[in-house]
């Protein structure tokens, strides 16, 4: 092959590539301006522009989230709204049965009170409030006329002990201590002992939650006997303060000799038994349940022919279903005031000047 042979093939190469593309040329030429080329739609899928929005409105997105938040806090209330009404069912509920569970509660006391109430009788008299309920009762033995006084404690504001006058070796009437302080009841407390025309409280005595006269040690049959910081009452023999303390005593005095223990009688020291044999009497005692009886047999002197053996007293508080008893001082002492009235019958013809008693207040 010469050399002017290699350009001539080039050529015919160049004019066989570009003859597709020179025939398109004079076809559309031909055609004129009359030809249109339309294009598929699959090819090229039409553009959607959101609507613009008019002037103030939201657009559509927005108001749908906004629907949506609407109905999410719709829902959101009532489901709060049910919680509260079904906390509020189970608040009841639980009231309910709380107040049920204190009535059962309650319950056996309400019993033991009907029980004990019945074996003292009917009360000829009733005093009540949100500090006290105190209830009087007849006694009538076969050898003496009596008195019962049932008192339940709601406040440690109900009872205290005083002394007469309010001072160590003085001493006034159970009814002039309660006119003094006011008191709904009031009864002959310790034993006294006189001293250069004063009269003393006997032994150990606690008014205000202070020893007056400072601790004795329980000698022969005394025994000490008050009430605690509970309203619950609190006696027997004590060898040392300590033991004493430990009962936190708030008042309380000293006599002979201790009658009921446990709901069992104590034996009576042979002495007690008959000096007097029978005399005006006064007991002080608990229940189970922490309320107190009183009780105070009349007698027309102290020569041992009148009133209650410390024996019968035994007896009466067996019957009346008591826990623990202890003899006050008796004879021409013993004193029972109730809604401001001497209520027995003073041995002495009228009521003895006493250095310590027992108030009780409405």
């Amino acid at each position: 092959m010469n050399r002017s042979t290699v350009p001539r093939m080039i050529n015919r190469l160049f004019l066989l590539a570009a003859a597709p593309f020179l025939g398109l040329g004079i076809w559309l030429a031909a055609a004129g301006p009359g030809l249109t080329l339309t294009l598929s739609e699959e090819a090229y899928p039409a553009l959607h522009l959101p609507a613009k929005p008019e002037d103030g409105s939201l657009t559509a997105g927005a108001a749908s989230g906004l629907d949506a938040a609407l109905e999410l806090a719709v829902q959101t209330n009532e489901s709060i709204r049910r919680e509260a009404e079904l906390y509020a069912k189970a608040s009841a509920e639980a009231a309910q049965l709380a107040k049920l569970a204190a009535a059962q509660v309650g319950k056996p006391y309400a019993i033991y009170d009907r029980r004990i109430t019945a074996r003292l009788g009917t009360p000829v008299e009733t005093v009540s409030s949100n500090r006290i309920t105190a209830q009087l009762f007849h006694v009538k033995a076969q050898h003496f006329n009596g008195y019962a006084l049932k008192v339940k404690l709601k406040s440690n504001q109900a009872m205290r002990m005083v002394l007469g006058m309010d001072e160590l070796g003085g001493a006034e009437t159970t009814l002039s201590a309660v006119k003094r302080y006011k008191a709904v009841a009031g009864v002959n407390a310790g034993g006294f002992a006189d001293h250069k025309g004063k009269r003393y409280p006997l032994s150990t005595t606690i008014v205000d939650g202070k020893y007056v006269t400072g601790f004795e040690p329980t000698y022969k049959d005394l025994f000490f006997v008050g009430m605690n910081d509970k309203m619950q009452l609190i006696g027997g023999k004590f060898k040392t303060k300590e033991e004493l303390d430990k009962l936190k005593p708030q008042f309380g005095a000293s006599f002979v000799p201790i009658l009921m223990k446990n709901g069992r009688p104590q034996p009576i020291p042979e002495k007690w038994q008959k000096s007097p044999r029978r005399a005006p009497r006064t007991v002080i005692a608990n229940y189970k349940d922490d309320q107190l009886l009183i009780l105070v047999a009349d007698g027309y002197d102290e020569k041992g022919s009148s009133g209650a053996t410390l024996e019968e007293m035994q007896i009466l508080l067996a019957r009346y279903g008591v826990k623990d008893a202890y003899n006050l001082d008796g004879g021409g002492s013993s004193s029972l005031v109730f809604n401001g009235r001497v209520v027995n019958k003073p041995s002495d013809g009228e009521l003895r000047e006493l250095p310590t008693h027992f108030l009780f207040f409405k």
